[in-house]
């Protein structure tokens, strides 16, 4: 799971994947390494990263998308936020 701590995890099914034998690794995403590469690549068109994006809203919007984004409603990805 690259990305962030998020908090404590619930209900995981141990037993099961005790039985099947599963590895989890895990760690923090190195944000500082590929920070400056990836938006390089970006800016150039290397790489389009709008196929992620699925919601766009102002920010007065943005308690709601964070909502809709946590309690994964309307297909929610990823939100864009823009000032006014």
């Amino acid at each position: 799971m690259p990305g962030v701590f998020g908090g404590l995890a619930d209900k995981i099914p141990m037993g099961a994947a005790f039985n099947k034998g599963l590895e989890w690794k895990m760690g923090q995403t190195h944000v500082h390494r590929y920070l400056r590469p990836l938006l390089g690549k970006i800016e150039s068109g290397e790489i389009d990263p709008t196929f992620v994006v699925t919601h766009r809203v102002s920010l007065d919007e943005a308690p709601g998308a964070y909502e809709m984004f946590r309690d994964k409603e309307d297909g929610c990805v990823k939100v864009v936020f823009s000032p006014g």
